[in-house]
């Protein structure tokens, strides 16, 4: 996997995007819930605040404009207010469109109320589909698909794509790439599209349940080959999203530690692909930044889009060179991490000498990263671990244990101390969570006190039998020993 730290967002010409599908207007009416319904066991939501969103294939749009992408919505809508807030909506952006008026049906709305942060209740306004004519669509089509890099074919099964295979067809005429992110069990409609995007109850719901990676990846190839699919890109929720394409496959970790709201991530993860996947940014780098921007999208509340600005911020977060993660004095560049927490990244910080790095110790550090967002690892300096260890250590000096723990990437923040203990340290940082790995209680933990007076944790983490620095030393002295005699 090419290294996210080397793409330059600034150096990359987005794509030109044109997204066509199902249009829906999202609603949301907010309020505080004081009081149960004397009508009936129901909360009762006094509305202080509403407003509506683009949904469906606009989101797309929406996600796509946010990063920095021309792009054109097509779709159809009613002939109602509801259809004149969806145009309203689209007028307030730089989204282009090119969206019909059908006299003969309803806009489609999805209403929900909201207390406290939490969905109470979704109302859906789905009225029975007409039989409608796509010729006007597949002609507008025709003309506007010439002036984009990137066609994404959003359906979400509200009648809005009847035409999907005329469509792709057309686009690879003029060879354009054709994202798809599919509904139903029918996926022959999307014959030849370069990606398509199914989430892995929808990727199941075709395939059958998949019991392993391996045949997830298995069925994901013949899918390929059956519908003539360039690649496939399977969301899976918290664990992630995995990329087939014909001989590769690649696995990406959910980057958000907290859900707030998963509404619209899919449609923020085909824009982001759609906006990259240029020459100079590979598919596989492109979903990995997908992934990311989804990280942040799932954090946000309700239909949500990801700005340019936030996905550079986050792509600094998790891809410093490793010459800015090597703090080596003082902690004034420690105002990194106060700007992170304020972000509400969580901290995770630890300490050790790290001699010889060894098993224990990857599975130590990455059990400890997956506590949170960022990990911090304090290291002893070369006469500090000459104190607590003897003489002849360390083995490796300062350098070698930084530039070392540097290269791990589970690892963010290096920082070197020199006293036996870095309680002080600690103190600075003031991690949210302080990980000691081994059989310690947590009143002998250095800088546990000040971690726990400010509402952090604490926590103790097993380590692998067998390993340790100075067992491993002891053999090789051993081994040392037999071969001189």
């Amino acid at each position: 996997m090419k290294n996210l730290m080397k793409l330059d967002l600034s150096c990359v010409k987005f794509n030109k995007v044109l997204v066509v599908g199902d249009l829906l207007l999202d609603r949301y009416w907010i309020g505080d819930t004081n009081k149960i319904s004397p009508e009936a066991p129901v909360p009762v939501v006094l509305v202080t605040d509403s407003f509506e969103k683009l949904g469906g294939a606009g989101n797309v749009a929406a996600n796509a404009c946010s990063l920095g992408s021309d792009s054109c919505l097509m779709g159809e809508i009613g002939a109602d207010s509801d259809g004149d807030k969806f145009l309203a909506l689209c007028e307030g952006t730089p989204i282009a469109n090119e969206i019909w008026r059908n006299p003969i049906r309803k806009t489609i709305v999805k209403h929900r109320i909201v207390s406290q942060g939490q969905q109470l209740l979704r109302a859906d306004f789905e009225p029975e589909l007409e039989e409608t004519d796509s010729s006007a669509l597949l002609k507008a089509f025709s003309k506007r698909v010439e002036d984009y890099d990137v066609i994404v074919i959003s359906d979400y099964g509200k009648g809005g794509i009847k035409d999907a295979r005329k469509l792709i067809a057309r686009a690879k005429e003029c060879s354009k790439k054709v994202l798809v992110d599919p509904k139903g069990e029918d996926f022959s409609k999307y014959i030849g599209a370069d990606l398509v995007t199914p989430n892995l109850k929808e990727f199941e719901a075709v395939v059958g349940k998949s019991d392993s990676p391996e045949a997830l990846v298995f069925s994901a190839r013949k899918m390929l080959v059956d519908y003539d699919f360039g690649s496939l890109l399977i969301t899976r929720g918290c664990n992630g999203m995995t990329l087939v394409t014909k001989t590769e496959d690649y696995s990406f970790k959910a980057r958000s530690q907290e859900v707030f709201d998963v509404t619209g991530a899919g449609d923020t993860v085909c824009a982001t692909i759609a906006a990259l996947w240029v020459d100079e940014v590979s598919l596989p780098l492109a979903c990995e930044v997908a992934n990311i921007a989804a990280g942040v999208a799932v954090n946000k509340f309700g239909v949500a889009t990801v700005t340019l600005e936030e996905l550079r911020a986050e792509l600094a977060l998790y891809n410093r060179p490793l010459s800015e993660r090597f703090v080596p004095a003082g902690l004034d560049a420690l105002s990194a991490l106060i700007k992170f927490r304020s972000k509400g990244f969580k901290v995770v910080m630890t300490n050790g000498c790290f001699d010889i790095l060894h098993t224990g110790h990857i599975q130590y550090l990455n059990e400890a990263k997956a506590l949170g967002d960022i990990l911090v690892v304090a290291v002893n300096d070369n006469t500090s671990v000459a104190r607590l260890k003897g003489k002849d250590r360390p083995i490796n000096d300062l350098h070698s244990r930084v530039h070392l723990l540097e290269a791990l990437r589970c690892v963010d923040y290096v920082i070197p101390f020199s006293e036996d203990t870095p309680e002080r340290l600690i103190a600075e940082v003031s991690p949210d969570i302080l990980v000691k790995g081994g059989d310690y209680e947590i009143e002998n933990i250095a800088g546990a006190d000040s971690v726990l007076a400010k509402g952090g944790e604490v926590k103790i983490l097993s380590l692998i039998e067998g390993y340790s620095t100075s067992a491993l030393i002891e053999k090789l002295s051993r081994q040392f020993r037999r071969s001189g005699q």
